[in-house]
């Protein structure tokens, strides 16, 4: 008898609304991570101060996100690349600054949250 096969993914459904974050389709555009770069990328939570502080907020809900005040130029951004061929997010994710996406560019320019 076979077993059954268990897509691991990250638990969140991939939305393009701009006054949502977790979930969010948006571009990965910077250089730290060079394998994402120009791919679609889906946000699976925010890492709170991470570029500020060790002991940074793990932020996996619109309510936390909101209650933090919305993504900031000092957090980073928990995303998974989306692979459109499978239809699917990939089980890999990785840990980019939010201004190297694309939804939060504006932040690298002093812009407001969200």
């Amino acid at each position: 008898m076979k077993g059954t096969a268990v897509i691991l993914a990250p638990n969140v459904d991939p939305h393009d609304d701009p006054s949502r974050v977790i979930g969010r389709r948006t571009t990965y555009l910077g250089d730290e991570h060079p394998y994402l770069r120009g791919y679609d990328v889906v946000i699976v939570a925010v890492l709170r101060d991470a570029l500020r502080v060790e002991e940074h907020g793990y932020l996996t809900t619109e309510e936390e996100v909101r209650g933090a005040g919305g993504v900031s130029a000092g957090d980073h951004i928990e995303v998974a690349p989306f692979l459109p061929e499978d239809g699917r997010l990939s089980f890999v994710t990785s840990d980019p600054r939010a201004i190297d996406l694309e939804a939060f560019r504006h932040l690298a320019r002093g812009g407001t949250n969200q």
